[in-house]
């Protein structure tokens, strides 16, 4: 499959978007939803904003590795979207209501291509960009079914 393609999962969770923005964005808790992010950490003051940088710690298997991430929207109870800077990927979560409920919608575009140095970390450590593309959209899914599970208790 195609590294560069978009990735893409949803779900609907049974409570308005102020309560699923509420869980999504305390990227404290990331650990427990993704099952690849071991823990985002804040580099500059002033908490979820445009601009704000964090440290990702992922893992797979024995594999651990850092990535720089940017906060590009932060539009409360609707979007909010960081670029991985190291991979040249950008992570997406869009809120719409969705009758008593909220859709969440999770994408992972690559606005441009996966940078040389994922293609190379991937390929050498992670089974090839392709099929990490594949795990992570699997993940994906797996990030909002327990993310659902903690908003709906």
């Amino acid at each position: 499959m195609n590294a560069d393609r978009e990735l893409l999962a949803s779900i609907v969770i049974d409570a308005d978007p102020g309560q699923v923005w509420e869980v999504l964005t305390d990227l404290g808790r990331m650990r427990e939803w993704s099952p690849e992010t071991l823990r985002m950490i804040p580099l500059k003051p002033g908490g979820l904003r445009v601009g704000q940088w964090y440290l990702g710690l992922n893992r797979r298997k024995a594999v651990v590795w850092p990535t720089r991430n940017v906060v590009v929207t932060v539009e409360p109870n609707r979007q909010f979207a960081w670029d991985t800077t190291s991979s040249g990927a950008r992570w997406i979560y869009e809120l719409s209501p969705d009758g008593d409920g909220t859709r969440v919608v999770h994408r992972r575009p690559v606005p441009r291509r996966l940078t040389v140095g994922s293609r190379v970390f991937a390929g050498a450590l992670l089974g090839g960009s392709g099929a990490h593309a594949d795990e992570l959209e699997a993940g994906m899914s797996q990030t909002l079914a327990r993310l659902k599970q903690a908003v709906e208790g």
